[in-house]
């Protein structure tokens, strides 16, 4: 009984990292790319994670070979985090 409880234990706690490593993808608009300082300007639908309403801001790139892969006007899918206390685009992707 005290094993069976033990594997329903972790199971559960698995459950809940697995919902947290659920990564959420964003739609959004770039409106401008600047590549010397990293960043990359999107205007994008709400971002849940955050309890933040659609908008347009500037994100830093977690990689700088993204700023290379779009423009400003391109249509797009991102994964928002916020890093070392900025909001940093993790993953992108070109509709």
């Amino acid at each position: 009984m005290r094993k069976s409880m033990i594997t329903l234990a972790a199971l559960a706690g698995l459950a809940g990292l697995s919902s947290i490593a659920i990564a959420q993808m964003v739609d959004g608009e770039v409106t401008k790319v600047d590549e010397s300082t990293g960043k990359i300007t999107i205007k994008h639908g709400p971002l849940k994670k955050f309890d933040m309403d659609g908008m347009t801001m500037s994100f830093r790139a977690s990689d700088p070979a993204m700023l290379k892969q779009v423009k400003a006007g391109d249509k797009i899918k991102f994964e928002p985090d916020k890093v070392n206390g900025q909001f940093t685009v993790m993953k992108l992707e070109k509709k």
